[in-house]
């Protein structure tokens, strides 16, 4: 099985520096154009059978767009939002910083934000979606999770199977990675793939 892991489009939080989240701001005209190259170049490169994506907004209209140049089936999942930032959620970045100030040395992995998750939180989720694509979907030959950063680079962690907290996987507008399983062996084919903006 080939899993592709795809972040979604510019949004419209991007441009106005608030802590995005579980904050649903729409796709931006640019991040639809980014949707749209990604989707012409996913569906003449590496064509799922299947679409999982996130129900907010950014992603599921990044993964509708995808689904539209493949015409295969779509499933939206409240497990592939972005990580639950609680009271971070909508909050312009410096109004955050003052009001709710990281601890000194990081916030520890168990430790959850205000209203939301931990990082061990997101990760144990991320571990729980993985071993359920797997099982639900075995015999798959390649699905596509149109999600956030935040998840995906939880998601490849859990593929990999590093420890929590110890690296962060960043993924531009639209990046897409490609892993494949086979049998036992776990293979990267490979990372955050922006060619399709640039082409």
């Amino acid at each position: 099985m080939e899993l592709l892991f795809i972040r979604h489009g510019q949004s419209e939080a991007d441009l106005i520096d608030v802590l995005e989240g579980r904050a649903d701001y729409p796709l931006t005209e640019l991040g639809q154009t980014q949707a749209r190259k990604m989707a012409d170049y996913i569906a003449e490169q590496y064509p799922p059978v299947l679409i999982l994506a996130s129900p907010l907004k950014r992603a599921s209209q990044t993964a509708s767009i995808l689904q539209e140049a493949i015409g295969c089936e779509l499933k939206y999942d409240d497990d592939l939002m972005e990580w639950h930032n609680g009271v971070l959620a909508g909050l312009p970045m410096e109004e955050a910083a003052v009001k709710y100030p990281l601890p000194e040395g990081g916030r520890p992995v168990h430790i959850p934000i205000e209203g939301g998750e931990s990082e061990l939180d997101l990760r144990y989720r991320a571990e729980r979606i993985l071993r359920q694509v797997l099982h639900d979907y075995e015999g798959a030959t390649r699905i596509a999770i149109v999600s956030h950063g935040g998840l995906i680079s939880s998601l490849i962690q859990a593929f990999l199977q590093l420890p929590v907290g110890d690296v962060v996987f960043a993924t531009g507008d639209t990046g897409i990675h490609m892993f494949e399983i086979r049998e036992d062996l776990r293979v990267v084919r490979f990372m955050n793939r922006q060619d399709h903006l640039f082409d």
